[in-house]
Formats: structure tokens, C-alpha cells, sequence
């Protein structure tokens, strides 16, 4: 069982092959509608399936080897067999980010699980999940998991927050019965988010490292990981403005813009002209990296540990 998480990604290459995988929003709404939700565009509508496959032909020539299916959420869109097939037809591995607990969600996926090359289910801590007004346990997200057989790469990803050793104990016994690796990410809280919750940044941070701390008691967490925390806090700590967002994967959103960042507000449409598309992608990283877009951005995964 693989124990990682997102690191601070390396600077993209130069030339084709610069950008290896892309996030393709499906929808820029979410019925689930977690309150610390990573979604970086929120509006109505799905992403048409033209725009869809647009999108595709200017990310494989722009040397897209993958992408990855994200929020709103992958289930929900009434197309979700054609979204992976055309991946497909493309030659291009399909992976999925979901919340999916409800029956009819979970046997969309179940159509498609034996096209994807990955699948990761998000969940949450007990306090995760009051401060973020979800239902995501780690429970059903092993259910919905173990509905998905068929899949290759399974993953549990657990947003973590103010931590029992008690439910690190749960966590563990549960995870080490399942075929299926696990991530970790610490909730994510702005400062517009923490003042709604009541927290200072110094307490935030502290409860953060306490967290983590409790963490490695029951897990065995790798250096990456450990980093990763760091630098995420680090990232609070420092004003913005101090480095530039250089993220390997591209962004589109629900909307055919394709972005450098998700949060960024740089973009160009897939409908432009090739010459365009290839002078955005080109063109030097203009957007400020931020804890959102860092936590969101993902290098390589590295081999895990086992617990």
C-alpha cells in the first residue's frame, strides 16, 4: 500500500513533451459541494463534448501523454462512457478523481472502470468532513472502491483535520484490509476560510503539524510527504508573489479554456488557432504559485511505504 501525497512539482521542460498530463474539468458544478473543495471554476453546465474532443487533438500536440477526469465531479455528467472512450481513440490512459457515493454515480463509474487507468475517491477525516459539510467517510470510499474492480490503479485520498489516534487507528485497519494505496492531503483553508472557521493562521499551521504528526504514528510516511507539508505551510506564511506557478500538467476547464494553472486567470481556448494555443503553452509561467494550486498540482508519484 503506497503512502504519498502532492509535492511541489519541478519546473516544466522546454519543447514537446513539456507538459505530460493534463486535469480536464467535466462540469464546473458539483451537486457533493465539499466546503474546502479544491475546484478551481465554478459555474452551471457540463463540458460539451466537442470542446471535449477539441480539447484532446491540442493536448496530444501539445504532448499530452494522459489525462485525468476532475470536478465537479466526473460522475455526474450524462456523457461519462464518451468522455473515456474518445480518451481511448485518442491513445491517450484515462484516469478519474471522484466522490462518488450514490448508487447511480457509482454504476456510471462501474460502466468505465475497465477503461480506466487509475481511480482515486476522495474522503475525509471525521472533522474534515463537519468542517467541509460532506458525508466523504473513508468507509464508503473503500465501498465505492471495491465497486471498482476492474480498474487497474485504485486510490484512496483522505483530507485530513484535527485527528483522533483513535481514528488514525480506524483509518488503518481499514485501509490495510483494502486492495487499494492511500494520500494524504491536510485540509486546505485560505485566510477568508479560516476567519469563517475561527482560526488564526499561527493555530491553523499548528493544528496542521499536529495532525501530521499523529499521522505518522499509524502510517508510515514517506520524506516527499513530510516536504510537502512543509511547503505548503511555507506557502501561507509568505506573501504572494514569491514564485511563479510552474505546475507539469495542463488545466481545462468546463468551458474549453486551457490554463498554466487551475486558479489562474491566464487562459487560451481550445477553439484558437494552433499558432496561439502553441505560444500560450510557450510563453513563460506568469501566474504566483499559492497553497490551492500547490496542493492541487501533482509531480510523479513516488513508490510509497507501507504503514
Amino acid at each position: 500500500m503506497n503512502t504519498h501525497t502532492a509535492t511541489r512539482p519541478p519546473a516544466p521542460r522546454t519543447g514537446r513533451g513539456r507538459f505530460r498530463s493534463a486535469l480536464i474539468s467535466t462540469a464546473g458544478h458539483c451537486k457533493i459541494a465539499c466546503g474546502f473543495c479544491f475546484r478551481a471554476d465554478r459555474a452551471h453546465g457540463y463540458l460539451p463534448l466537442p470542446l471535449y474532443t477539441r480539447s484532446l487533438s491540442r493536448l496530444k500536440e501539445a504532448g499530452a501523454e494522459e489525462i485525468c477526469l476532475t470536478g465537479g465531479e466526473p460522475a455526474h455528467h450524462p456523457e461519462l462512457r464518451q468522455l473515456v472512450r474518445l480518451a481511448h481513440q485518442f491513445g491517450m490512459p484515462i484516469s478519474v478523481v471522484t466522490s462518488a457515493r450514490a448508487p447511480e454515480d457509482v454504476e456510471r463509474l462501474e460502466e468505465v472502470a475497465h477503461l480506466l487507468a487509475n481511480v482515486t475517491v476522495s474522503a475525509d477525516s471525521a472533522a474534515a468532513m463537519k468542517l467541509g459539510r460532506t458525508h466523504r467517510s473513508a468507509a464508503t470510499g473503500i465501498a465505492t472502491l471495491d465497486k471498482l474492480s476492474a480498474t487497474r490503479g485504485r486510490i484512496l485520498h483522505v483530507t485530513y483535520w484535527q485527528l483522533t489516534d483513535a481514528e488514525c487507528r480506524a483509518l488503518h485497519d481499514l485501509v490495510a484490509g483494502a486492495n487499494a494505496e492511500v494520500q494524504f492531503s491536510p485540509v486546505m483553508l485560505d485566510e477568508a476560510d479560516r476567519t469563517r472557521a475561527g482560526w488564526s493562521l499561527p493555530d491553523y499551521l499548528d493544528q496542521q503539524s499536529q495532525d501530521t504528526a499523529l499521522l505518522g504514528t499509524r502510517f508510515r510516511l514517506t520524506s516527499r510527504f513530510h516536504q510537502h507539508v512543509q511547503d505548503l505551510q511555507a506557502l501561507h506564511r509568505e506573501p504572494p508573489g514569491r514564485q511563479r506557478c510552474q505546475g507539469p500538467s495542463l488545466y481545462v476547464s468546463a468551458g474549453g479554456e486551457i490554463r498554466r494553472c487551475p486558479y489562474g486567470t491566464a487562459s487560451v481556448s481550445v477553439t484558437a488557432p494552433r499558432a496561439t494555443i502553441r505560444d500560450f503553452l510557450n510563453a513563460e509561467p506568469q501566474e504566483w504559485t499559492t497553497p490551492s494550486c500547490a496542493a492541487i498540482c501533482r509531480a510523479e508519484p513516488p513508490p510509497g511505504s507501507s504503514p
